[in-house]
């Protein structure tokens, strides 16, 4: 009975995740059309897009690795789906919160990208073998900034709890709580690093190099249609909600209805999943919409650096403040 409803449960948190994510696709293509002087598509645009695809029939080009040319957009579904298990939305705790971690979340973001090479490698398509090339480096130049950022505040927490990976843990000792004033700018830095890694990790502007539709015609996705485009086009949008959700937990673990003396535990579970979109459209607003209007696309050499060399010192500066600030205190 518990797998039955864990299978329920995870059904109902994917439609209100891709639900939400779809309108805030469309809320930010609105916005940044706004910011660039144009007006826009309407915000029901995801919705139709999905509806549109959905239609529109598959084709598979010839030399293309038929079997897995058509798996790829599963995997890459299912594997971002699949993070939605174990981080927390909605101010609840993740459906398998006892059974995964933060470091756990670091190895599942992986999968769909991993998807996205071996889509771009099974296209026999020129643009696609130079996109899956670059989503590979890309993909590696992240992974070092974001697992320092993990560990870091992993090991800030530590110090004081058991179990520092355990988003249950971050969500009864936050990091704000525990450092002082070096500490909150460590916490602060780690938090930019991580907002910049998120728009790698969702493959948007600046680093949407993978794709670049005006250097080679779209890249990965360049020979996909149809259905097998559209669970592509839902991974991206579950993964970014992910990415959102991942930020929130490590970084702003609150609920509201606590602050506010809401007893009741439905009303509470309102408040508080009403507060969680709140923070993750904030989240979503400033790690992807504000900088893919304010930034423009980066040459594959010039994202590897921001990664590798500029977010990782970065990342590694947050770190050394918060030991200053823990031999301080």
């Amino acid at each position: 009975m518990n797998v039955i409803v864990i299978i329920a449960t995870f059904i109902c948190v994917v439609g209100l995740s891709t639900i939400f994510s779809l309108l805030y696709r469309g809320v930010d293509r609105k916005l940044v059309a706004h910011m660039q002087g144009r007006v826009g598509p309407p915000v029901v645009q995801p919705f139709r897009d999905v509806r549109k695809l959905l239609m529109k029939e598959n084709i598979i080009p010839d030399g293309a690795i038929s079997w897995l040319f058509t798996a790829a957009p599963f995997i890459c579904l299912i594997t971002s789906a699949l993070l939605l298990f174990y981080i927390p939305l909605f101010g609840q705790e993740a459906l398998l919160g006892g059974y995964g971690d933060a470091i756990l979340v670091i190895y599942l973001l992986i999968l769909p990208s991993l998807a996205l090479v071996l889509a771009g490698f099974a296209s026999s398509s020129p643009y696609a073998t130079v996109g899956a090339q670059r989503e590979m480096v890309i993909m590696m130049s992240y992974e070092l900034p974001l697992a320092i950022t993990v560990v870091s505040l992993a090991w800030r927490i530590g110090r004081v709890a058991d179990n520092p990976f355990m988003f249950s843990t971050i969500a009864e000792s936050p990091i704000w709580s525990l450092v002082g004033p070096l500490g909150t700018i460590g916490s602060l830095i780690l938090l930019f690093a991580l907002l910049v890694v998120t728009t790698g990790e969702a493959g948007k502007v600046p680093f949407d190099i993978a794709e670049a539709e005006t250097e080679i015609a779209g890249g990965l996705l360049v020979e996909y249609s149809g259905r097998n485009l559209c669970l592509f086009y839902l991974a991206d949008i579950i993964k970014t909600f992910a990415l959102a959700s991942l930020v929130v937990a490590l970084f702003i673990p609150y609920n509201l209805s606590p602050l506010v003396g809401i007893g009741a535990p439905v009303l509470a579970g309102i408040v508080d999943g009403l507060f969680f979109l709140v923070k993750a459209f904030a989240v979503m607003l400033i790690s992807i919409s504000v900088i893919r209007t304010a930034v423009a696309r980066f040459k594959i050499s010039q994202a590897s650096w921001v990664y590798i060399i500029a977010m990782t010192l970065i990342s590694l500066f947050g770190l050394i403040l918060l030991s200053v600030d823990l031999m301080v205190s």
